[in-house]
């Protein structure tokens, strides 16, 4: 054999080891990739993800265009699954989570660590939407230096893209600290449920003129520090929409009518992932009943289970007829 045959013959042999059987060509690519996950796996593939990843240059299009941003909070990974998959321009790992993750009574109580710990499962899953970690309550107030170290935290540790703190004039000089470090910051003014000892409850902000001129004061001092956007809570419909258009940046709307840039609500609170009864505050619509489906599903797999229904012979898997009485065999064996 010519040497140029014999390398022609051990080049074929070695391509033929890494070339895919034409079974495998064959298939699919969803189905090649399925075996890559287990079957509890959230990452499981479910198609091409289509949607450009979500920027401050998006957000500040929107805005330019007159687009209304969609907020929504998130507290694991399967909130942030859903919620980036439904579009949501902003993901907001809020400190709500406190009580509908963690159930405790206010937003008080949550640690950094917990926070952060939940903003690392939701950027997880938020591969396209704009993520912002809510700073808790102790971790930001004591100085700038501190915010800009939690923040660092949230950003490194977390996967976010920028924080949430509340605040407003007070708060100028902490968000100017840690926007100088390049990190993204929303404001939040109106309302701010960490304060709500000091607010005297969780209470309409911007009720008389005076109170109104206290939230464009804030509203105009967290822009000049640099904030991409601020919220705005529980703040008349009316004020808020005429201090939206005295600033040059986005407002993000929570009981504050549709005069804002955008909007935020609590996932759970609009989904409906509660019990009947409960309370939910006025500007909350509730856009879904998850608690009552998800009663319904467990309920039936609860029964089916009692009556043995469940699991039907569909949701088996098989064994030969000679390998079960090979198996059986075997075990008349062992007990004689």
């Amino acid at each position: 054999m010519s040497p140029s045959k014999s390398i022609l013959n051990r080049s074929r042999a070695l391509l033929s080891q890494y070339t895919r059987p034409a079974s495998f060509t064959a298939r699919p690519l969803l189905s090649q990739c399925h075996g890559r996950f287990s079957s509890h796996s959230p990452m499981a593939p479910v198609g091409p993800n289509l949607r450009k990843k979500v920027t401050l240059n998006s957000l500040r299009t929107l805005y330019k265009k007159g687009e209304p941003i969609t907020v929504l909070t998130a507290h694991d990974f399967p909130s942030g699954h859903v919620a980036d998959a439904a579009g949501m321009d902003i993901v907001l790992v809020g400190d709500s989570l406190a009580m509908v993750a963690m159930g405790m009574e206010d937003t008080s109580e949550v640690l950094l660590e917990e926070m952060i710990l939940h903003c690392r499962s939701v950027s997880r899953a938020a591969k396209t939407s704009f993520v912002i970690g809510d700073l808790p309550m102790g971790s930001y107030e004591i100085a700038p230096e501190q915010a800009l170290e939690s923040a660092i935290r949230f950003v490194k540790e977390g996967r976010v893209h920028g924080v949430k703190l509340e605040g407003g004039i007070e708060m100028a000089p902490t968000i100017k600290k840690i926007t100088s470090a390049g990190i993204p910051v929303l404001a939040h003014i109106g309302l701010t449920p960490q304060r709500q000892n000091a607010l005297g409850g969780f209470r309409v902000q911007g009720k008389t003129s005076a109170g109104a001129l206290k939230v464009l004061e804030d509203a105009l001092a967290v822009q000049e520090a640099g904030c991409f956007a601020m919220v705005v809570e529980a703040v008349p419909q009316e004020v808020a929409t005429l201090i939206t258009k005295k600033l040059r940046i986005p407002t993000i709307g929570i009981g504050a009518g549709n005069g804002c840039s955008g909007q935020v609500l609590v996932q759970v609170d609009m989904t409906g992932n509660f019990p009947p009864g409960r309370f939910i505050p006025k500007f909350v619509k509730k856009y879904g009943d998850v608690w009552s489906e998800s009663m319904r599903a467990i309920e039936a797999y609860r029964d089916e289970t009692k009556s043995r229904a469940y699991p039907a012979p569909e949701h088996t898997y098989p064994i030969s007829k000679d390998e079960l009485a090979e198996f059986e065999r075997i075990l008349d064996g062992k007990n004689a």
